[in-house]
Formats: C-alpha cells, structure tokens, sequence
C-alpha cells in the first residue's frame, strides 16, 4: 500500500504560479512512476505529467507543456508539480497518483494507476 498526500494548493491570479508537492509513504519509491492529474467541477479527471522512476522521462500534457515541470526526488519519497502562467482554465483538484512499474504500461491514462492522493484545490483567478 502506498499513501499519498498533496500540498501546495492554493488561489493565485491567472499569471501566477504555484508548486504542488506529493508526499509518498510505505513502499519503495522508486518503484513507481508518478503522475499529476486534475479534476475541474463537471469534467473528467484528465491528464497532467507524469515522471518514469528515476525522473528521465517525463509526460506532458498538451495544456502543460512548457507552463509546467514535474519533478521527483526519490531520496525524499516526493513528486512536484511547478506550474507557471497560470491560467483560469488551469482551475481544478489536482491528484497525485503512483504506478507501479510494469512491461507496457501508460503513464497518461488514470485507469492504469494504483494509488491516488486526497487532492489538493487550485483555483486560478482571471
């Protein structure tokens, strides 16, 4: 079992920006790649980024690209989420999830993760 747990959270103004930390506990770090996902009220949880085990791989999605930067530091079990130019679109919970490692796995698509975080708010205003 792993637990996860978000913190960063917050009301910024559209330009702004914000870092989102996850905080990982009760299993070997490294042997899970690490996702963000977010969750506006009424949509689907989609896809943010996503970082392979030793952070030399890392998932964009195209809405992050060149805003955000995901990051990990497995000596410290954490992930983060640098998000800049925020914009009132970016407005969501924001998840942090943990895959385990396996031949053929997405490190876009939430069904194929293992264990999720409570979430943490962001609210963009314009």
């Amino acid at each position: 079992q792993v637990q996860l747990g978000e913190s960063g959270g917050g009301l910024v103004q559209a330009g702004g920006s914000l870092r989102l930390s996850c905080a990982a506990s009760g299993r070997i770090f490294s042997n899970y790649a690490m996702g963000w996902f977010r969750q506006a009220p009424g949509k689907e949880r989609e896809f943010v980024a996503a970082i392979n085990w030793s952070g030399s791989n890392t998932h964009y999605a195209d809405s992050a690209k060149g805003r955000f930067t995901i990051s990990r530091d497995n000596a410290r079990s954490t992930v983060s989420l640098q998000m800049n130019s925020l914009k009132p679109e970016d407005t969501a919970v924001y998840y942090c999830a943990a895959q385990l490692i396996r031949w053929g796995m997405s490190m876009t698509v939430a069904r194929e993760y293992d264990y999720w975080g409570q979430g943490t708010q962001v609210t963009v205003s314009s």
